[in-house]
C-alpha cells in the first residue's frame, strides 16, 4: 500500500471519511456474501427419499381465504 498526502478542508475530509467507512462496509458485505455462497455451493447433493408428493391445495394452506375475504 502507497502512503499519499493531500490537503482538505475540514468538510471535505469528513465526508471523504464517511464515503469511506461506507465503502468498507459494503465491501464487508461482499465479502461475507461471497464466503456464504461457497460454503452453500460446496455441500454436497443430497438424496430425496419418499414418493412425490403433490403441492398442497390453496384453499388448504389458506390462500384463497386469504384473498376471498380481501374482495369483500
Amino acid at each position: 500500500m502507497k502512503n499519499l498526502t493531500i490537503t482538505l478542508d475540514e468538510e471535505t475530509a469528513r465526508l471523504a471519511r464517511i464515503i469511506g467507512e461506507a465503502l468498507r462496509k459494503e465491501l464487508r458485505h461482499d465479502d461475507e456474501y461471497e464466503a456464504a455462497y461457497r460454503a452453500w455451493r460446496a455441500q454436497k447433493p443430497f438424496p430425496l427419499k419418499g414418493p412425490p408428493q403433490p403441492y398442497p391445495k390453496r384453499v388448504r394452506i389458506g390462500v384463497r381465504a386469504r384473498f376471498t375475504s380481501a374482495r369483500h
